[in-house]
Order: C-alpha cells, then structure tokens, then sequence
C-alpha cells in the first residue's frame, strides 16, 4: 500500500441508464483533465442539550451528496457529452445539404448561393459553420471551413475561418453543403435529463471512489487572449460507493483532438466580427435543487431549474457601439467559432448566443491601452427557430469532431 499520486489517478465515467444507479462496467470514457475533484460532502449536526459535565456528548453525520468540479483544456468532442447534458439536448448531426447548384461570389465576405430551395428551411443557422464537400469546386473553395454571418432563402454569406480566400465561380452542379459535426443547444421542448456515473481510481493505495446520481450543474468556458481556452464544469451526484478495485476496468482511451486556442478562430458580437477583444468567459448555470427527506441518508432526486447564461467581455475601447448597446439597452448577438490551428479544415467549437444584453460598460484609466469590461446576459431568442436564420435559444454549440 502507498500513498496516492495525481499523475496516477485513473479517472472515468458513464452515463447512467436509470438515475442514481451504477451502470455496468464495460464503455465506459476515460477522461482528460486538469483537475478533476469530486468528494462526498455531509451535513453534520450536534447536540445541543445542556449538561451539568458542561461538554458535548453527541454529534451526528446527516446526509449526504457528492460535489465537485471538472476542470479540463477545451478540446473538440471531448467534452460533448457533458455540454449535451447541461444543454439538457444530446449532441445531434447537424444538417447536410446535397444535390446543390451552387454559385459563390464577393470577394470577403462571401456570397454561397444555390439556385433553388432554401437554406432557412434546410436548417442553417447565423454562427453555424460548413464546408462544400462535394461538386467540382475550385480547390481555394472545396472543403474550407466557412463560417456563416447571415442566412436568406438563396444566399449565406460567409468569411473563411483562416482567413483564406475563396474564388468566384459557378454554377457548380450536385453540390453539397455540410455544416461540419454535431450540434446541440438548450431546447424550448422536450429536455433530456442526464445523469452520471464517475470513478476516481487511485491505483497505489489502491482505493477506488464511484459517484453515482451525478448531474452537470454547470458550464463556464474561458477564452483568454493568449494560452488554451479552458472548460469547467460543476458536478453534484447522489452517493459514494469506495471500493479497493477498479471498477471501470476498461474505458475507453481518453480524446485526441488538440486544444483550442482563442487567437484561431473568429468572434462576432452586435453583427459584427471583431479583433479586439481581449477575453471572453461564459457562464452556464442549471440550477438544480434537491432536499432531504426524512429516512435516508442521501438526496433521492435532483429537479430541473432554469438554464441561464451569461458572461464577460474585455476588449480594446476603439468604438462606441458595444457602450451604446449598454446605455441603449440593444440587444446583440455574441458568437466565437475556435479552432485548433490555422488549417483551412481545422477542427472547432463554436458559442452561439443569438440575443444578448450587455450589462454594464466599464472602462479602466492608464497609460496603456484603454480596456472596456462588458458583462453581459444572454435572454431566450423568441425570434429564432425552424425556417428562421438563428435558433430558438439562449445557447447553441457546434462542435466539428462531436
């Protein structure tokens, strides 16, 4: 027996099929982490009865619930089951568009049009991101990663998300159009509600730890200016169950796809892209609730709250707009595609908030660069939805390796 080293500890989960109930042992997903600290906390209270010895003569553990927080690089399809659950919507394919006659124009940004049908009805959304798969395209077009600005019937118009140009040409015949991966966003109807089983396994001791009835309370997303953008999610579950044997014994190996970083990419806010920013956090919240009940020692369940999102901006003060979005209260758009690298098909994440409030607008004094700190609120976009060019959300995410 030894005493347990970090770099060691084997750590996994699975999702649950019935909550609270540990699923069996074999599919199971090894997981990437900077930290990952999950621990069994319990109320405690003692007796209060006065005695004439003058000391405490009882104290007893009441229940208990497991908390705790998943910090990890963010990192494409890595974290898609977890980002699905807080969405309380799993991770679906996003649309393909074959058998397209498509003509591209502009010279940055870009007009892909088709020459029938409609993009709005096909299902692609302001933020989404797609390639031209297939039809004889010039190779400066075939398979970029593009990324949508605005949306009608005929038209999208797009930048590169490297920055790469695109050439005029068409009509190309038995095109097609993919938005890349799988997307998922906090739905108006029909919410899946998930839950986990995790295991921390220190082999040296050996000791293992199995928390079930986990649910994702949270999301928080942080895009510095310079590093790896960084994902976090809150964790509270059910019960612990400790065993001195691994009981995950053969999960799968943990991703492979690289960091992202938030100098690849593009960020948009108020309909406009922007290199000015210098961060961007985003905070989700679940809002679960649960209570004791009389006659056991854990939470029986955990109800569903409001799903809300907000966030903070810095950014460089050389425009009056994202100020007169505060002092007008105008609502905006926020979105951040981030990429692996700088590849033309570089993998990515994108964040999607279609209707945003800025809350406040402040300014720092120095001799340096004037930073603006914006803090704002994402609102439910009752304007969005099937045929409409954004979706009907406060939050959708696209992630290209889901």
């Amino acid at each position: 027996m030894g005493a347990a080293s970090g770099v060691y500890k084997q750590a996994s989960y699975k999702k649950e099929a019935t909550f609270g109930t540990k699923p069996s042992a074999a599919s199971a997903q090894s997981m990437r982490r900077e930290s990952i600290d999950l621990n069994l906390q319990k109320d405690s209270y003692g007796s209060n009865e006065i005695r004439q010895d003058l000391q405490k003569a009882d104290f007893r553990h009441g229940v208990g619930r497991v908390s705790g927080k998943v910090s990890a690089d963010l990192s494409p399809r890595t974290w898609a089951d977890f980002i699905g659950s807080f969405c309380k919507r799993p991770f679906t394919a996003a649309p393909s568009i074959a058998g397209l006659s498509i003509t591209i124009s502009g010279s940055g940004p870009y007009t892909v049009a088709r020459s029938s049908g409609s993009w709005l009805t096909d299902g692609v959304k302001v933020g989404n991101v797609g390639r031209l798969t297939a039809g004889s395209f010039n190779v400066s077009n075939s398979n970029k990663n593009l990324f949508v600005t605005a949306v009608t019937a005929l038209s999208l118009t797009v930048i590169t998300l490297n920055g790469s140009t695109l050439v005029a040409e068409g009509p190309i015949a038995s095109a097609t159009f993919a938005l890349t991966g799988k997307q998922s966003w906090i739905p108006t109807t029909g919410h899946v509600e998930e839950s986990y089983t995790f295991e921390q396994f220190y082999p040296e001791v050996p000791a293992g730890e199995i928390f079930t009835g986990c649910k994702i309370s949270s999301l928080t997303v942080d895009l510095p200016p310079t590093g790896i953008a960084k994902i976090g999610f809150d964790v509270m579950g059910r019960a612990l169950e400790s065993t001195t044997t691994q009981y995950f014994t053969s999960p799968t190996a943990p991703t492979t796809t690289a960091s992202l970083a938030s100098v690849n990419g593009v960020l948009r806010a108020g309909g406009q892209v922007v290199a000015v920013l210098t961060g961007l956090n985003i905070n989700g919240a679940a809002n679960y609730s649960g209570d004791p009940v009389v006659g056991s020692n854990v939470i029986p369940q955990f109800f569903a709250g409001m799903v809300e999102v907000s966030g903070q901006a810095t950014a460089y003060f050389d425009s009056t707009a994202l100020r007169d979005a505060f002092v007008n209260e105008t609502e905006i758009d926020i979105v951040g595609v981030f990429t692996t690298d700088n590849s033309a098909t570089a993998d990515f994440i994108s964040f999607i908030m279609p209707r945003v409030k800025v809350n406040n607008f402040t300014k720092s004094d120095g001799a340096g660069a004037v930073i603006a700190t914006i803090p704002f609120q994402a609102l439910l976009n009752g304007a969005g939805g099937v045929g409409a060019a954004t979706e009907k959300t406060t939050l959708m995410i696209q992630d290209s390796a889901a």
